[in-house]
């Protein structure tokens, strides 16, 4: 039995996440069928990590386990031309059967882009979030620098957080800005349940000047959801690539 790995990406507006859901109609669920259209198996895809409702990804990792003697090189263009436009598989390859998407990874990067002009882009609209009003852009890199190393993230996690420990070591932060428009970039080796738009959402209070960028540090040392700022909505985050040993 052969363990491929696979990157994909794909636009999340119209799906229930990546992670199956008892309604169906999540990346995971279309992959799967898709794998079993082709193959006649039933297989059991294992992401890096489930992204919610609405949020895309760029370089999403999953792997499986398939009896299967397609050839690694074909597997990406036989998914692709039968999955729906709005998934593409980018690259397969094969790995060592102790290989797991979501054990396996080191390092993960998502982005959250923001429009700050006064009319948000018509072909941009569904990957990034409209504010139509200027953000104090050097506060809100400050507030982020704050984030950088390792922290319990209680206060950046949804109150529906399931994991026993909720400290995680961000690597890597950083805002990017251009043509009234943000880009907020985050690396660590994980993420807790809605923590990079919980991020965001506090930055942005900082960036309409609601908190000053020193308030990160304190809200840190909180550990309680309710002392940050709102969750930031879905489709402004992309899970953007994901970084393994090798």
């Amino acid at each position: 039995m052969r363990n491929l790995r696979m990157i994909v990406s794909y636009d999340g507006t119209r799906y229930y996440g990546f992670q199956t859901q008892p309604g169906g109609n999540t990346i995971q669920d279309i992959i799967q069928a898709t794998i079993k259209a082709l193959t006649g198996e039933t297989v059991l895809i294992i992401g890096s990590g489930r992204t919610d409702s609405g949020v895309h990804a760029r370089g999403q990792v999953f792997n499986f386990h398939t009896n299967s003697t397609i050839p690694v090189e074909r597997w990406a263009i036989a998914l692709n031309t039968r999955l729906p436009d709005d998934i593409v598989i980018l690259q397969a390859d094969e790995v060592s059967q102790d290989f797991h998407a979501s054990y396996s990874a080191k390092r993960k990067t998502y982005r959250y882009s923001i429009d700050m002009n006064r009319f948000p882009d018509v072909f941009d609209r569904s990957f990034r979030f409209h504010h139509p009003t200027p953000l104090r852009v050097p506060e809100m890199k400050d507030g982020l620098a704050r984030l950088v190393g390792e922290h319990d993230f209680s206060s950046f996690a949804s109150r529906r957080s399931t994991k026993t420990s909720h400290v995680r070591t961000l690597y890597e932060a950083r805002i990017d800005e251009y043509d009234g428009k943000l880009d907020v970039y985050v690396t660590g080796n994980g993420f807790l349940y809605n923590m990079v738009r919980v991020i965001t959402g506090t930055l942005l209070w900082v960036g309409e000047g609601k908190l000053n960028p020193g308030d990160i540090t304190r809200i840190l040392a909180a550990r309680d959801r309710s002392a940050a700022g709102p969750t930031a909505v879905a489709r402004g985050l992309i899970l953007w690539r994901v970084d393994y040993p090798e």
